[in-house]
């Protein structure tokens, strides 16, 4: 696909580098020359200076015969109108990001009356999976698929668990739960393991499981953490605006911490049901005041990165071992090195954006075959994918039993939702056309379900 890209900052670079990885053609345009050879620089991309809202500019770009056209600058409003501009140009589908709250209501009238392809809300993204977390705090990470009947989770092995050291054939007559293990990732290596796999204190696991089935899972294992009942949020962000929406209507007390007044002032008016907190988060004396010790959700949420990493480390020092931490990262750098640090779940919202667009670029290349991408989740460092398909008529791993279908290496078929049931299969069972099957693979990409099978 021919791709437009107009803004060069943290999101707009990281889906310049996804989407050209996977093949396709991009042109990517910002003011700031800097940021413009920063991509250039590193990838192999066309790059243009100029202002995304000039209708000379998009015609300099390409947006007349461009295929998609995503707007990630740091205006709302001149994301909005560079799509607009881009439609009449070219016509090609139109991917705005809108952060306001101010427009958090309006997201269907302005995709209907600005003919929009999608909107994306990176802050609203990454509060929506923060409070996934906060429901499940015994995994690192909690996506859903099967139209929400099942989780795709990941949580890190305890040494001396019962887990560890176990074989995987081993797994169901130990824990006695019905879940089916995805990926294992240990130090830099991800695998799709086999049933003679044998896990090590420390790996980290994906799962699929019911939620019911998830729950026993982990009690078993003798690591299942309470639901949060009480959170804090240090920092006043957009994300810890709408991350404390979500939590106040679930019932949960959530205090903010923020040291603008302005900013409380603003968030008291427009969260009332929220503790709100002018001080500065990285106050030792402060957050003891406010009960860090025992609180049971912290999400370390500030605009500068080192200080949701060193409040992240404080709160696992001080608190209880059952508290959940959340620490958000907004920068690439050092990436693997933040990975293994004691931070609790590490929320990435440049991922989290640039994930929810690959998946409607794969979905529309996936369109034109037999099935479409309804879901995609990175995992393991994105060393592996879990995607989830509707399948379709005629499509090719209908009609067999899975241990007929000829898979390629490190592929694996999770999950089959019908009627409203989720199986997880084993070699007996077969794929129905009108099936969401999520499947697992690490060390290629697909956009039809077609090409996990060999041949």
């Amino acid at each position: 696909m021919n791709i437009i890209i107009v803004g060069c900052g943290k999101v707009g670079y990281t889906l310049a580098d996804q989407l050209c990885a996977e093949g396709h053609d991009i042109t990517v345009v910002d003011n700031n020359p800097a940021k413009v050879a920063a991509v250039t620089d590193n990838m192999d991309v066309i790059g243009l200076v100029g202002n995304g809202i000039s209708h000379q500019v998009l015609l300099d770009a390409g947006a007349a015969d461009a295929d998609l056209f995503i707007a990630v600058t740091g205006d709302d409003e001149k994301n909005l109108l560079s799509c607009m501009i881009a439609k009449r140009t070219g016509n090609c589908q139109t991917i705005a990001r809108v952060r306001d709250p101010l427009y958090n209501k309006e997201i269907e009238f302005l995709k209907k009356n600005f003919d929009l392809a999608m909107i994306v809300n990176p802050e609203m993204a990454s509060a929506a999976e923060i409070a996934r977390i906060f429901q499940f705090p015994s995994a690192i990470s909690v996506d859903s698929f099967a139209k929400g009947h099942a989780d795709l989770l990941s949580f890190k092995i305890p040494i001396d668990s019962k887990m560890d050291g176990l074989v995987l054939k081993e797994l169901h007559s130990t824990i006695g739960s019905h879940v089916l293990v995805c990926t294992v990732e240990r130090d830099d290596d991800v695998f799709i393991p086999n049933g003679s796999f044998i896990f090590h204190g420390g790996d980290i696991v994906s799962i699929v499981a019911e939620r019911k089935n998830a729950v026993a899972f982990f009690d078993a294992m003798g690591i299942m953490k309470r639901t949060v009942k009480n959170a804090m949020l240090a920092g006043g962000s957009k994300v810890a605006f709408y991350l404390a929406r979500e939590l106040v209507d679930a019932g949960i007390h959530t205090t903010i911490i923020e040291k603008d007044m302005a900013r409380c002032e603003e968030l008291c008016d427009l969260i009332p049901k929220a503790t709100i907190i002018n001080g500065d988060a990285t106050d030792q004396a402060l957050l003891r005041e406010e009960g860090i010790a025992t609180i049971q959700g912290f999400a370390a949420l500030t605009g500068i990165d080192e200080e949701n990493i060193l409040l992240s480390l404080y709160a696992n020092q001080v608190s209880d071992e059952n508290t959940k931490t959340v620490t958000k990262i907004g920068r690439i750098s050092f990436q693997n090195v933040i990975n293994k640090m004691n931070l609790g779940s590490i929320i990435y919202p440049r991922d989290i954006t640039a994930e929810s667009i690959l998946r409607h670029v794969r979905s529309q290349a996936g369109s034109m075959n037999s099935c479409n991408v309804e879901n995609l989740y990175k995992l393991a460092n994105n060393k592996a994918e879990a995607l989830e398909f509707n399948v379709s008529e005629g499509s090719p791993i209908t009609g067999k039993t899975l241990a007929q279908l000829h898979l390629k290496p490190n592929t694996l078929l999770c999950a089959i939702y019908r009627d409203g049931k989720v199986i997880l299969p084993n070699g007996s069972d077969t794929v129905h056309p009108g099936d969401s099957v999520l499947v697992v693979i690490a060390g290629y990409r697909v956009n039809d379900i077609k090409d996990i099978m060999e041949g």
